[in-house]
Formats: structure tokens, sequence, C-alpha cells
């Protein structure tokens, strides 16, 4: 039976998670599943670096103390991603640390090299998906390894995959979505009487909202989320700067109230569209929508796309948008995609 190794760079609340899972579900995944998953590679910028091609023992790594590092059992206190990346035995690396939306580095470089070195990467990361998505797609193509993504736009729920494989025959013109948990719940807590400041504090005690809430509150983390919806499902070939974004910051309590008295909802909705010649537009704007849209039910941290299919009408898509376990079983789904993706390979 096929046992796949793994690299896990970066070992925070994801891969650490996909470590709990290798631990403790191992078996009963390899007997579900038909193959195995061992550990030979972890990076991490506070434990530093350990490569075992033997396989690392899950436990050690999960429980180490607050001070002690890779280095006290034979590894490095330094990452070394590139080093580990290239040179590590692992068949798969799964990559999952934080990254600059500007760029996209370092996870750019993490899936690059991966990539160069004749590894299927799986990640988390929206940045290499929507700023080098096709120039990525194209390295891992020319090199026989898989690039997967799923867990890039809506944690665990698998709305690129179930889309890609679900809605054959379907030709989607469009689609709108609420792709950003924090900002949901945010507004939620305004319709409830806070004023966004009250709001936006109740979410970082929370722990649904960094320090720095910017990414969520203006927007940009579903203008990114825009940008790989569009150019995986819609075909579209745009960049960025072609995604226009606007966040929730001007809103005011008084705007939430009045929208209420009106029968209405406000909702940070991202979207795009497919004109008749073929042009996609897109962009990200809170919409105060009437309450009987699908959308309008989408509450707390719960993510939901409706997508325009011409057969179908509008389709949706709901399920958990955020969450350390819902995030892990999306690299596990990747992982099983590249498997079966394999197999079929194999018997072709």
């Amino acid at each position: 039976m096929k046992t796949y190794d793994l690299a896990l760079i970066g070992f925070g609340g994801v891969n650490r998670t996909l470590a709990e899972i290798i631990a403790t579900r191992g078996d009963a995944l390899r007997s579900e599943l038909g193959f195995g998953l061992r550990v030979v590679a972890i990076t991490d910028l506070r434990l530093g670096s350990l490569v075992q091609a033997e396989g690392i023992d899950i436990e050690m790594a999960l429980n180490l103390g607050a001070n002690e590092t890779f280095a006290d059992h034979g590894g490095s206190r330094d990452t070394n991603n590139e080093a580990v990346i290239r040179s590590c035995t692992a068949d798969i690396v799964c990559e999952a640390t934080f990254t600059n939306p500007d760029d996209g580095e370092p996870a750019v470089s993490h899936v690059r090299w991966a990539l160069e070195s004749g590894k299927s990467v799986c990640t988390t990361n929206k940045g290499p998906v929507a700023l080098r998505g096709p120039e990525l797609a194209a390295l891992a193509a020319s090199n026989g390894v898989h690039f997967e993504f799923e867990g890039a736009v809506m944690s665990g729920t698998p709305v690129i995959r179930l889309a890609k494989k679900m809605f054959a025959g379907l030709k989607i013109d469009g689609f709108e979505g609420i792709l950003n948990g924090t900002s949901n719940y945010v507004l939620g807590r305004m319709e409830s009487g806070l004023d966004l400041d009250a709001a936006i504090r109740e979410a970082q005690d929370l722990g649904y909202a960094e320090a720095n809430p910017a990414a969520d509150i203006e927007g940009y983390d579903v203008r990114l989320k825009v940008l790989i919806l569009a150019n995986q499902l819609l075909g579209a070939d745009i960049t960025l700067q072609d995604v226009s974004c606007e966040g929730i910051s001007s809103l005011s309590r008084d705007d939430i109230e009045h929208a209420a008295s009106q029968g209405l909802r406000w909702k940070l909705i991202g979207s795009a569209k497919r004109s008749a010649n073929g042009a996609v537009t897109a962009g990200v704007k809170a919409v105060a929508v009437p309450l009987a849209h699908e959308l309008a039910g989408i509450s707390g941290a719960t993510n939901a796309v409706s997508f325009n299919t011409d057969l179908l009408g509008p389709v949706m898509v709901s399920g958990p948008g955020a969450g350390r376990v819902e995030t892990a079983y999306a690299l596990l789904s990747d992982i099983i995609a590249m498997h079966h993706t394999s197999e079929v390979l194999s018997h072709a």
C-alpha cells in the first residue's frame, strides 16, 4: 500500500492539526483511503526544522516543551526552509505559513521550491494561488507533480473542487459570496447594536480577528478569494488590480439600522460576472441585500457562494470558512485528490 511522505512547512494551527489527525486517525485513514501518511520534515519559525527520512515521532513534535526546539531532537534551530523543501524525501509539501498579501511571500517561494524539486504541493495560502496561480500550475505540470489549494478560499468546504467536478456540463456565468467570516461576524454584531469598533474588539477577543483587522474589514482577504474563484472557475485571466475592493469600515450603526428598517441586511459580498462578450468583472463591496436574498441568512463565520449557472440557475455552496480543523481537512482533501488522480493515471 502506498505511503505518502509529507513535509509540513509551518507548524502552526493548521499543520499541527493535520499532524494530530495523522497521529490519531492514521490507521483508520489508511484502511479507508487506501494509502498511508508519514511526516518526514517539519519547519517552524519558533521550533526550527527537523528532517527524518524514516519518519518523525509526531507525538514528540506536538508535545515539545515551551523552551524546546527541534535542535533538542536532532534538528536545527533554523527553519532552513529552502534546503528542507528541496532536499527532504517528502512526496508532498503541505504549505501553511504566514503570507504577505501583497506579493504572496514567503509562500510563493515555498511552493516554487517544492515544485522545482519534483514534489507535489497542497497549500492553504491564498497568495500563491491568487498572485502566481498560472505560473505555479504550469511549473507543476512541467515537473509531473500536483498543485492543490482547496483550503485557500473556504477552508474545508470544497468549493473549488465541487464546482470543477460536480458542475460538469454547466456553464458558470458568475458568482457572489460571503467569503470572510470575521467581517460577517462584525456586521452581525453591528446589527445587534454594537458600533464598528466595539464589534471588531469583540471579534478580536474571540479570536476571529487579528490585532490588525484590515485584511478582513477592508475586504483585502475577500479580494484574493474572488480573484482565485474568477480565474479558476470562470476562466478569467485577471489580476488583483482588476478586482475592485471596498470594505465595511465606512458603515455606521445608523447605516445598519436604516437598512434593517427597510427590510435589508448589510453583507460584504465578493462577486464576479462574465459579460456577453466574455469579459469578467470582479469586485468586493458591502451591499444591503433583501432578507429574502440567498446570502442574507449566512451568519457568523460561515461562508457561502452562490453560482449563477445556465441550466440550474443559482446554486449555493455553504459551509465553514475558517477553523484549524476545517482547514487541516482541506489539506487532507488535497492529498486525497492527488492520490485519486495518480491512481487514474496509473491505470490509463
